[in-house]
């Protein structure tokens, strides 16, 4: 007998009450299930983003070829015109600060209460509060930042990975996960531009370096994708209607997508023309460096908000249990997560 199974002395047929925890649990848990496949796609997706967490930290944080290239990058934006893009990026900066953050948590919240989605709530709070931490934990007690290149003292400092990127993207994520599933597109896609020109800010003022914005992307990814999984393992997800998308949804998309796509290409050829240059001693390679750095910020900004799309694609988190179909036996007469005989196990 499996360790779920109840047995029934009574011999009654009643049917199970499907809005309770275990049952969206024990019939969540079957391999054909929604919830299963949900499941283990997040999982991977959060193993996944540790896994390139970690290579973006021991590529571009304890290499020399690394550091080299980043310290070009800030470097670079002083060959930005009359600093003018910096100035506005602090300006932009200064409003990310504990009050800003508290009135971003304020405003999930009141989306979460006013639909009575309290479990949806805690979730999206927690996306953003527990990105917070392991950003600052990693940051101050965990990362390390060697000096392998003999950077001036005010390069050595570590800032891996961006508290401002993660606020960011974390506040972001969490309205994805709160919202209505049919608004899900056009409000995580307003967000995200937001979000990414975070991330590129932090570059143009020179407070991040991009190792900084890619990694906290990662890590809110990471987060966001731990918890969704979480919510599967619990039965709380459902497949969602599957409808065309508004034009409105897709002018969004299609911005994030052009975003992804260029920031991404374009850093990709400018790093590897600045890093490999045959005469490292050019000094136009810094604003090269510069300018693939502002572009992969923005690129990898916009890319992990795609992903986080494409895994929600057709997930809907509000949904509630589904019945459960049992296969090898008669249907009972509303069928649930248990069988009506001992020796019958869920299939």
């Amino acid at each position: 007998m499996a360790p779920y199974e109840r047995l029934r002395t009574d011999g009654s047929t009643q049917s199970l009450d499907t809005s309770t925890w275990w049952y969206a649990a024990v019939a969540g848990e079957a391999a054909d299930s929604f919830s299963t496949r949900v499941r283990k796609r997040m999982r991977h997706a959060c193993l996944g983003s540790v896994l390139l967490f970690a290579v973006v930290y021991a590529g571009l944080v304890l290499t020399a070829t690394g550091q080299r290239w980043e310290n070009a990058v800030l470097a670079g934006r002083l060959t930005d015109e009359t600093l003018a893009a910096a100035h506005e990026a602090n300006r932009t900066l200064q409003y990310i600060t504990v009050y800003s953050l508290a009135v971003a948590l304020l405003v999930l919240t009141v989306i979460g209460m006013l639909r009575r989605r309290y479990a949806l709530t805690v979730v999206a709070l927690g996306t953003v509060g527990l990105s917070l931490f392991l950003v600052e934990v990693l940051k101050r007690y965990v990362l390390f930042r060697p000096d392998l290149v003999d950077a001036p003292p005010r390069l050595i400092p570590n800032s891996f990975p961006s508290g401002h990127t993660t606020i960011a993207m974390s506040v972001m994520f969490g309205l994805a996960l709160v919202v209505p599933y049919r608004a899900r597109g056009l409000a995580v896609g307003l967000c995200a531009l937001w979000a990414m020109a975070v991330g590129a800010y932090t570059v143009a003022a020179g407070w991040h370096r991009p190792s900084d914005t890619i990694g906290a992307d990662l890590i809110v990814l990471a987060v966001a994708c731990g918890l969704v999984a979480v919510m599967a393992r619990r039965g709380r997800v459902g497949p969602g209607r599957r409808r065309p998308l508004p034009l409105r949804t897709l002018l969004v998309l299609l911005l994030l997508c052009v975003a992804a796509v260029g920031g991404l290409g374009l850093g990709t050829v400018l790093l590897v023309d600045s890093m490999f240059a045959p005469q490292p001693t050019d000094p136009y390679l810094p604003h090269l460096a510069y300018r693939s750095g502002h572009a992969l910020a923005a690129g990898a900004s916009a890319a992990v908000t795609l992903v986080l799309l494409a895994l929600l694609r057709h997930v809907d988190l509000d949904a509630r249990p589904t019945h459960y179909r049992l296969t090898g036996t008669p249907v009972p007469p509303e069928p649930g997560p248990f069988p009506t005989e001992a020796d019958h196990e869920i299939s």
